[in-house]
Parts: structure tokens; sequence; C-alpha cells
């Protein structure tokens, strides 16, 4: 390589970053899968992980975008839940330690994941209240110090973090987000099924997930309670956001860090059908229900690839679904094969619609925005 290529942005490095992103969105489904079929059967955990894998936001950020960060947070917060789960039922000081240290971690790949810390807080104060009115003093006061073990260890760990934004931002508190945040107005419903990139409205599959994790009450209610209540909390959290939709994000990426929780929370919701249902019938539904998931999930991923929706700001649902039918199956074909023999062409093409596109989006309106349609 020459001199002039060791630039952090020539082939080997892309490349690299490429597969790692790859491998990192991998491992997290693995571990995720894992943890899910501690818990159901392990054809429900199957079925679930290879539906978050292609019915979500998580392979546009695994294969497609994997400069971003998304594919490895969802990784680093499996590994967190998976650890967690592993040892909650009598976690040693040095278990305290090591889970600390998977904290930071997830915190360091993506910050805004300090929101799941509300599982271990959750936890611990279930563990203080049980101890208190059983007159255990001796168990309250160890719980007392692992907990702060385990905070000195989390800011141990983020400290890189915090060392890089004193050197970017002039102070380690300061993230370069401060302006961007409204705590007392979260626009929770946009989020969830806004056309401009909602949650469930542009991954479906994830409300049978979020469903799970309550019906998850029936094999275990503190994982059941833990779930949701950080995805409760996350969802505050991007909803608090002032640019909640991410821009260009395909669905609402920032939920990609709670992978793990969607793949057991749609097993949950699929072995909840099996109980009800027959048997043969429920993995009928379940298994043709995926599939449809996966494939609409795909069209919609061409369609936004290739910006026959808008990559930025609402898309027309019926054109959505007009082109899912009528123009996706025909382009297809010819754009993968474009993509294989003229790749350098075709992609170029596709940034030129997207800096059009963001050209128009920057023109002044005529009358500025009245606050409560930026809220």
């Amino acid at each position: 390589m020459c001199q002039k290529d060791a630039d952090g942005f020539s082939f080997p490095y892309v490349l690299a970053m490429a597969i790692a992103t790859a491998f990192y969105g991998f491992l997290g489904l693995w571990i995720s899968f894992q943890l899910t079929r501690k818990y159901v059967p392990e054809k429900w955990a199957f079925l679930s992980t290879l539906g978050i894998w292609f019915a979500s936001s998580l392979p546009v950020y695994m294969y497609f975008n994997p400069s971003w960060s998304h594919a490895q947070s969802g990784c680093a917060a499996a590994l967190y839940f998976w650890y967690w789960d592993r040892t909650r039922s009598d976690r040693t000081w040095m278990q305290w330690i090591i889970l600390g240290l998977i904290s930071g971690l997830m915190m360091d790949v993506y910050y805004v994941n300090a929101v799941l810390l509300i599982v271990p807080l959750l936890e611990s104060l279930i563990r203080y209240w049980k101890g208190i009115t059983s007159k255990q003093t001796a168990a309250v006061g160890r719980l007392f110090f692992q907990n702060v073990l385990f905070t000195l260890v989390i800011l141990t760990a983020f400290l890189p973090t915090l060392i890089a934004k004193r050197i970017i931002y002039g102070s380690y508190l300061n993230f370069g987000y401060e302006d961007l945040w409204n705590f007392t107005s979260p626009a929770l419903l946009k989020v969830c099924i806004s056309s401009e990139h909602g949650l469930f409205s542009w991954t479906p599959i994830v409300v049978l997930a979020v469903i799970g994790l309550a019906l998850l009450r029936r094999h275990d209610k503190m994982l059941s309670l833990s779930c949701t209540a950080a995805f409760a909390a996350y969802l505050y959290t991007i909803g608090c956001y002032a640019d909640w939709t991410g821009f260009s994000s395909f669905g609402n990426r920032f939920f990609v860090s709670l992978t793990p929780l969607f793949i057991i929370g749609l097993a949950a919701f699929f072995d909840w059908m099996a109980r009800g249902w027959k048997e043969r019938s429920a993995a009928i539904v379940a298994t043709s229900a995926t599939a449809l998931f996966i494939i609409w999930n795909l069209g919609l991923i061409f369609q936004w690839g290739v910006h026959l929706i808008p990559s930025r700001g609402p898309i027309s649902w019926r054109d959505a679904a007009y082109n899912q039918v009528m123009v996706v199956p025909k382009q297809t074909v010819s754009t993968l094969k474009t993509y294989m023999t003229r790749r350098r062409r075709l992609m170029n093409h596709i940034e030129q619609q997207d800096v059009q596109q963001l050209k128009e989006q920057n023109k002044a309106p005529a009358n500025p925005p009245q606050k409560e349609d930026r809220e």
C-alpha cells in the first residue's frame, strides 16, 4: 500500500471496516440467540433471530452502511444483556467488575446505551427492598458496595470516550449535542409511527417483538420487567432528541442497539402463539409472517437505497406500497446487474440523487416553522 493511501479511507481500510461490521453484527445475533434459547424453544429463538436479522433496520447498518456504529452497538448490547442475565442470580464481586467493563464498552461504542443501565438499577432496587424488608443488613451493605464498585468500573471503562470529548469539544462532559434535547416534550408517538423513519411503521416486525417483551413474563418476570423498562427508557430518550428521525436513516437506526431485546421479545411472541394454537398451525403462521416481513423489508431497503422513496423526510406509504408490487420486482434484477458490473457508476448516480434531494430540502421556507412544528 502506498504511503498516500495510508489515510484510513483507502480500499484496505474500507474492506476491513466492512468485514468487521458484518462480523460484529453476526456475533450480536448469535449472542442474542443464545440468550433467547435459554427461555423459549430453540426453533422460536432461531426464527426470531432470522426475523430481526432481515426484517429490521439491522441489515442496512450491517452490510450497506457499515461505517455507522449501530451494528457494533447491537453486539455490545447483546453481550451486556447476556452477561447480566447469566450472573443476576448471585453476582460475585468479580462478576460485577466484568459487567461494569462490558457496560463501559457498550457506552464507548454508543453512549446513548447508558440508558440500558436501568436494568441493573432495577435489579439492585428490588434486591435492596427485599433485603431491607427481611432485615438482611449485611446483604444490603454488600450490594451497596458492589454497586459503588460497578459504577467506578463503568466510569473507568468509559474514560477513553470522555478523554476524546475533552480533546474534541474542550470538556469531558460535552458530547456535542447539548442543544438538541428536550426532556419535557418527547416525540414518542412520532418515533413509533411517523412516516419519517418511525420505528413501527418502517419495521413492523418490531411491534410483535415489543408485545413479546410483556409476554416474556410467563418465562421470567424479572427479565420481562427489565427488558420492557429498557425499551421504554430508550424510547423516551430517543423521543427527547430533536433529530430523532436520524436524517437519512432507514427506519429508526437508533433502535438497532435493542436488537437482543427485539429477538427475545419476538421469540416470546411466537411461543405465546404456539401455546394458544396447535403447534403446527403456529409454526406455519409464524414462519409465513416472518417471511412476509422480510420480503417487505428487503423491498423497502431497495426503494430507500435507490431513492424510489426519499431517504430523508416523510415518505408516502401509498407510493411505497405501489413500488413494492409494480416497480421493485422489475428493477431489482437490472439494478443488481449494474451493481455487479458498473458499481461505481450506479453509486455515483445514487449519490447525485441524494445530493439533489438534500439541496431541495435545505431551501429556506417562505415562512419559518412554528415551534410546535419542530417538536
